[in-house]
């Protein structure tokens, strides 16, 4: 199990140049979890391809309903106080704080492409590629 941010989630779903190694991660370890703000964060990644006219309404709905439909049960709400604590020790915003929570109270890692959250929290974190 895995903790993924939204950056993974979108390189998974969206074509770009980390779709490659999101694909290859889900295949070595396809059980991932986020915090329930993912979504959020993913509506407005498709929000952004929407504006753009790089996808029709359609196609970011039915993206959406996908990618929600992959962490179905895999969802988890994250404690306020620790998202505090982490955004206390480091520069990050408690967005980003909220994936570094779930991963400390579920005893994995978070993958991500965020460098500066990985180097604030490198015990805790993978990167999706080498940077």
């Amino acid at each position: 199990m895995i903790v993924v941010d939204t950056n993974v989630v979108a390189a998974f779903y969206l074509p770009g140049p980390h779709s490659l190694a999101a694909h290859s991660l889900r295949t070595q370890d396809p059980d991932w979890i986020a915090p329930w703000l993912w979504r959020s964060e993913f509506r407005n990644v498709l929000a952004g391809y929407l504006r753009r006219g790089a996808l029709t309404f359609a196609r970011a709905l039915a993206i959406q309903q996908e990618a929600e439909g992959l962490l179905a049960g895999a969802e988890y709400e994250v404690d306020s106080v620790r998202v505090l604590e982490l955004v206390q020790a480091s520069r990050c915003t408690a967005y980003d704080c909220e994936f570094v929570a779930l991963a400390m109270a579920m005893g994995t890692r978070l993958v991500t492409l965020d460098r500066p959250l990985r180097e604030a929290f490198p015990a805790h974190t993978s990167p999706l590629t080498s940077d």
